[in-house]
């Protein structure tokens, strides 16, 4: 996927909201030969052009290159490989969203150990080496998601459709689940209505149409991507039950906001994409160009030299406000 040509911004920003500071302009594009990549995984879709927009547009302020790569496929070996042959290049940095925490972890931390830096973004491996993730708080994300749906459900069953083996999704669900519990007891949540989608619209549908069939009094469902968004909007309408069972998403484009404007979603969370690359690229030219002076030699005393979780937050978007997400 070639994200070259999306328009670049003009204008130093600074890093305050991460507590770092950043040279003058021209100090920074004296540094016009570095090269830092964006990995990610199931790289079509749209959910990446976001965060690779406010990538490169920090590259671009900072006089540097930023490309895109990834694996078209939802497979953790094939990301390995991907995140492999990114390394052998010996790019100044890595921005990576992380398809499995464990899986990932030997590659990223040999990346650290040969002097890479590695900021994650959307999904983490905490485990790891890797020096910051900035992406959604997701458990929290989970919460805000059950105070929506909640009230709309009343009390009755609902249904989560996921991805289980991403971390973040796990934490998305775990939020809403355990909110749920807590602030909503008559809606109920069991481990049979919690369904893989692996990734796919397509399944997202086909297994959303089996739960309905097996579980009729389904009143409500999660889906926390947005590929199991549109799956669960396809599974409803094609069971006639539009408007009766109440779909909060996750993430948005052009066609998640019709199913918003159309009745057929009634919500979905925007996660804060261009702010995870643009503050993910500002974080690795700061290490990358010893701009980290929190101590007298991080590297020395063994730290991070970046806040290990930075959170850029969720919002809902409705049918009243879903025109403010439409591309321009």
């Amino acid at each position: 996927m070639d994200r070259r040509e999306f328009l670049k911004a003009s204008g130093l920003a600074t890093l305050a909201a991460a507590g770092m500071t950043l040279p003058a302009r021209k100090a920074a594009r004296a540094q016009g030969d570095q090269l830092y990549y964006m990995v990610t995984f199931v790289s079509g879709i749209d959910y990446w052009k976001d965060c690779d927009r406010g990538m490169k547009d920090a590259a671009a302020e900072l006089g540097v290159t930023a490309e895109y790569t990834g694996t078209p496929e939802y497979d953790i070996a094939a990301q390995v490989r991907v995140l492999e042959e990114v390394i052998g290049q010996q790019p100044d940095g890595v921005l990576l969203t992380v398809i499995n925490p464990d899986g990932l972890r030997p590659t990223i931390d040999a990346a650290i150990d040969a002097g890479i830096p590695i900021v994650t973004f959307d999904a983490d491996s905490p485990m790891s080496k890797r020096y910051s993730f900035i992406g959604t708080g997701n458990y929290y994300a989970g919460v805000v998601a059950a105070r929506y749906l909640g009230p709309l459900v009343g009390e009755g069953l609902v249904a989560i459709d996921t991805a289980p083996t991403q971390l973040n999704h796990v934490q998305r669900y775990t939020g809403f689940i355990d909110t749920l519990k807590a602030e909503y007891p008559g809606v109920v949540v069991t481990d049979d209505l919690i369904s893989d989608n692996e990734g796919q619209t397509t399944i997202a549908a086909t297994k959303m149409a089996a739960l309905l069939q097996a579980n009729p009094d389904i009143k409500g469902i999660f889906a926390t991507s947005a590929q199991g968004g549109v799956g669960v909007a396809q599974a409803v309408r094609e069971a006639g039950l539009t408007g009766q069972v109440k779909i909060i998403a996750f993430d948005y484009d052009e066609g998640t906001l019709d199913l918003i404007d159309n009745g057929q979603l009634s919500a979905t969370l925007a996660q804060g994409t261009w702010q995870m690359g643009y503050w993910g690229m500002k974080m690795l030219y700061a290490v990358r160009n010893d701009l980290i002076k929190s101590v007298s030699d991080w590297r020395g005393a063994n730290i991070s030299p970046l806040p290990p979780n930075v959170d850029t937050g969720v919002v809902v978007i409705t049918a009243e406000n879903s025109s403010y997400w439409r591309q321009s």
